[in-house]
This record gives C-alpha cells, sequence and structure tokens, in this order.
C-alpha cells in the first residue's frame, strides 16, 4: 500500500498572491504572519498585509526568522501567536519561515516543545491551527511537505521533523514572487530542488507515484534552471521552477530524501551554511558513492535530461549523470566547503559528530547504499574541497 499525502489546497499561477486574504479568512478570524526580514524590507509582508486587511482579517506579524529557523524563532513566533490569540498562520518566504510557522501552528495546540518530536519520538496529538504557506523561492517545496526541520539552539542539531501535522492547509506558488531572489539564492535553492526530485526518486521509500512527480521535477529543473539564474526576470523559467520545486517537495514529502540531505543538515546546524548551498556542495560526491547501487535509476535520469543517452549502456548513462550535475554545478557557480570558508580545523574536528548527526537522522537509511559511519566521515572529507571540473573515474 502506498500513500501521498499533500495539502488540501494547492493554489498556483501568476498574481495568486492576492488570494491570501479569501484563503486566511475562510480559515480564521486572526492571522498570524510569520516571515523574514528580508521579504519585510522588500514589501512582500506589507503585500501580505493588504491583502488581509481588503478580506476584512485582523493580523498581528513575527518576522524574525533568520536563514536557519532555530527553537528560538518557533518560541518568540510562539509568544506571539498565544498572547495576540490567532488561529490561522500564514508563511511567506523561503523554507526557513514556512518551516518555523510549521512548528507554531502544530505547537499552538500541542503540548511540550518542538525538540519532544525529534525522531517521531512523539506523536502530535492534536490537529495544528491552520497553516498558508506562501514560498517566495523555488527550491525547498516546503508549502506542500510534512516536513520541518528546526536548529535545536541547545544541542547544534537540526531537528528533523515529519509528520502529517505539519502539512499545511493551503499552499499559495505564485511564480511572480520568487522575480525578486539574487542569482546566488536562485542557484541554492534550485539545486536544493533537484536534490529533493533526484533522492526521492532513488529513495529506497519510493513509489510510482513519487516516480512521476519527481521524474517531471527534475526534466523542469535541469530545463530551466539556468535560465531563472542568468536572467532573474525570465518569467517562464520562474514559473517552471516554482511548480517543479513544488513537484518535487510532493515527492520527497511522501519517499523521502537519502544521504545527501542527512550530510547537509549538521553541515547547517554547525557552519551556518543555507540549506540549498550545503545540499549543492554534497550532491555529486553523494551521487559518486551511491552510483552503483543505483545505476538503473540514474540511469533513467539522465536519459531524462539528456535524450542522446539512450543509445548507451546503464553504467554510461549513470556516470555521465553525475558529469551533467557538475555540469550544473560549476554552471551555478557553487562553491565547495572550502572556498565557502569552513575552516578546515573546526571542520575535521566537528566530522565526527556530523557523521553522527546524519546516521541520526534516519535519511541515510533511505540511500540505495547505506553508508557507515566511517564512509560518511570519508565522504565529508571528500566534499570539503571537492572539484565540480574533475571528470570522475569509474571504479
Amino acid at each position: 500500500m502506498y500513500e501521498l499525502l499533500v495539502p488540501s489546497r494547492v493554489v498556483y499561477g501568476r498574481n495568486t498572491f492576492a488570494e491570501v486574504g479569501p484563503q486566511a479568512k475562510a480559515l480564521g478570524t486572526k492571522a498570524l504572519i510569520v516571515s523574514d526580514p528580508v521579504m519585510e524590507n522588500i514589501g512582500v509582508v506589507a503585500r501580505c498585509e493588504q491583502y488581509l486587511q481588503e478580506a476584512g482579517l485582523p493580523f498581528v506579524k513575527y518576522t524574525g526568522v533568520d536563514s536557519e529557523p532555530t527553537d528560538v524563532h518557533v518560541k518568540e513566533a510562539l509568544d506571539v501567536c498565544r498572547s495576540e490569540r490567532c488561529d490561522v498562520v500564514i508563511a511567506i518566504g523561503g523554507g526557513s519561515s514556512i518551516d518555523a510557522a510549521k512548528a507554531v501552528a502544530v505547537m499552538m495546540t500541542n503540548e511540550g516543545e518542538i525538540s519532544d518530536y525529534i525522531g517521531n519520538q512523539k506523536r502530535f496529538a492534536e490537529k495544528p491551527l491552520p497553516l498558508i504557506a506562501i514560498p517566495t523561492t523555488a527550491g525547498t517545496g516546503s508549502e506542500v511537505t510534512k516536513v520541518t526541520v528546526i536548529i535545536n539552539t541547545k544541542t547544534d542539531v537540526k531537528m528533523m521533523i515529519s509528520q502529517p501535522e505539519l502539512l499545511p492547509a493551503v499552499a499559495i506558488v505564485d511564480p511572480l514572487l520568487t522575480v525578486s531572489c539574487p542569482p546566488s539564492v536562485t542557484a541554492a535553492t534550485g539545486i536544493d530542488a533537484l536534490c529533493h526530485a533526484i533522492e526521492a526518486y532513488i529513495s529506497r521509500r519510493a513509489h510510482p507515484v513519487t516516480d512521476a512527480l519527481a521524474l517531471s521535477a527534475i526534466e523542469a529543473i535541469v530545463g530551466h534552471l539556468r535560465r531563472a539564474y542568468e536572467n532573474g526576470q525570465d518569467i517562464e523559467a520562474r514559473e517552471k521552477m516554482a511548480i517543479a520545486a513544488m513537484k518535487a517537495g510532493m515527492a520527497f514529502s511522501n519517499a523521502s530524501v537519502t544521504l545527501v540531505h542527512g550530510m547537509s543538515r549538521p553541515i547547517g546546524a554547525l557552519f551556518h551554511v543555507p540549506h540549498g548551498v550545503s545540499n549543492a556542495m554534497l550532491l555529486p560526491g553523494v551521487l559518486e558513492f551511491t552510483k552503483d547501487s543505483a545505476i538503473e535509476r540514474l540511469a533513467v535520469i539522465a536519459r531524462i535530461i539528456k535524450p542522446p543517452l539512450k543509445d548507451v549502456s546503464d553504467t554510461e548513462a549513470a556516470e555521465a549523470l553525475v558529469e551533467e550535475v557538475k555540469q550544473l554545478c560549476r554552471d551555478l557557480r557553487i562553491p565547495n566547503m572550502k572556498t565557502w570558508g569552513i575552516d578546515k580545523a573546526a571542520f575535521d574536528k566537528a566530522v565526527d559528530k556530523m557523521a553522527a548527526d546524519a546516521l541520526a537522522s534516519g535519511s541515510p537509511s533511505n540511500n540505495p547504499k547505506v553508508p557507515t559511519h566511517e564512509e560518511i566521515v570519508a565522504l565529508y572529507h571528500y566534499c570539503y574541497d571537492y572539484q565540480y571540473d574533475t571528470k570522475t573515474v569509474s571504479s
């Protein structure tokens, strides 16, 4: 038996941001807007306020979320939500704002701390406040997933929590909101979406519907990410990327991510590298590690993004896919960990903890080739100064 969990309503298309007013009005009597300083500074939060005013819905806001959401952000937003007696939550921003808002919505009705629910140690007993998720990047897919990732500031661990109660009630995907993304953010979030789709397709938990979503997303991302990166005003490319990121989110939320995300979270938690960037730093190296255990599936991906590969063997196609991903990283100017500026001594000191945290997240166990602690340590060292312009030598 397979299961597909997605929001009960997805509204997408150009200028659909304006729908936030009537959608929120139908779900509650007072809204909490959760966002970040960037969205406030460029006027996106003000537009949301205008739409809510037009709908006659009172609101308050919390715009303190950083590039990586923490339990501190969740507590601060919760305090606002409780004191103002809000009964509907609206998230506007990238995955960080949406993930923080998910935690707020569910903790408004459930007891304890968000850290109590890491790794499903505890199940949410009550339905959350209704959440409307509005992404402003094409990458995380958090608007359609049952997953949130919050940093525990006491342990420096990214807490990955996956439960149905974290699904937004409504997702509003307006590609015009992504036009303001600078090239570096477009690249990082786009590669994040590609990771979601590839990992969902090769995951041990993949099934036919997630396969269809993942492959469709991969084709669109490879065909349009460079365009969106090179020209942020390319609305067609932005639109294709927004829909692809949403599809990739649906795919991984139901099939799970694998080794890339498992290893990526500790990098973000300890070295404060944005999530999409840390995924991109790892993707080619992890594909090399995984390749021999996923030849057929990687070959399918390769032939979708490069049809002439239908005439070569599965092994050759899988190897070509790794090279295609490396070329994409070069074109998007993705740094490795060394060029990003992660101190080598600090990295070496942390790598054992990172490997342990990666395994503890459970994601690596979904990989076609399940790594040991020692193999993850070796992979971290390999990816630290990974060279995207060096051709992979077959094993």
